[in-house]
């Protein structure tokens, strides 16, 4: 009969140790908010965004000189609800500027919740309807809040997801604005 039990035991703690792997690998993980997520796009001409124009004026992403978050979103999404003063202070910040824009793409929702929403909270930026889902299955949009940086190319940089803050969209802006302004190593060279 202890013949039996060794097994037992020994199934016991192998799962016992990888229920523990399984903790610290999660516990020492970024949360997800504080996460980039990358995507096929990136480094790629982002795609149109298309729907029926929900609030402000049509607009076309390829036809733009500046910065554009493309955040997808629902008035039901909770994430969505803590995301949206962010993206109001990033858009006010940029609108003095003129150098970065909001738009948003509404996730399976509903016309007249998303004009409360946005009468209620603030934001003055262009709202698509979702299109039956084609812009966020084109944009490879998984889940609620996913934003996109595109940059004045038209090329998409970068992917946040379940979230994102004024301070991350500015930082990315800065980084690749310096990434950008920076002489390359050959052209140094060239001229040295």
């Amino acid at each position: 009969m202890s013949e039996r039990r060794h097994p037992a035991r020994a199934a016991a703690l192998v799962a016992g140790v990888i229920v523990a792997l399984l903790v610290v690998l999660l516990a020492t993980r970024d949360p997800a908010t504080e996460r980039n997520s990358t995507s096929k796009l990136i480094g790629q001409r982002a795609p149109a965004v298309a729907g029926e124009v929900l609030l402000g004026e049509p607009f076309d992403i390829g036809a733009t000189d500046r910065w554009v978050v493309v955040n997808f979103f629902a008035t039901w999404c909770a994430p969505c609800v803590t995301e949206h003063p962010e993206l109001v202070k990033f858009s006010t910040a940029h609108a003095k500027t003129g150098d970065a824009r909001v738009i948003s793409v509404v996730y399976s929702d509903d016309g007249d919740a998303v004009r409360r929403f946005f009468n209620e909270r603030g934001g003055d930026w262009t709202v698509f309807d979702s299109d039956q889902g084609r812009t966020a299955l084109d944009w490879g949009v998984a889940k609620v809040p996913e934003s996109y940086l595109v940059a004045p190319t038209g090329i998409v940089v970068e992917r946040f997801v379940s979230g994102v803050t004024q301070a991350q969209l500015d930082a990315a802006i800065a980084g690749f604005t310096q990434a950008a302004a920076a002489p390359s190593a050959e052209s140094t060279e060239t001229t040295s």
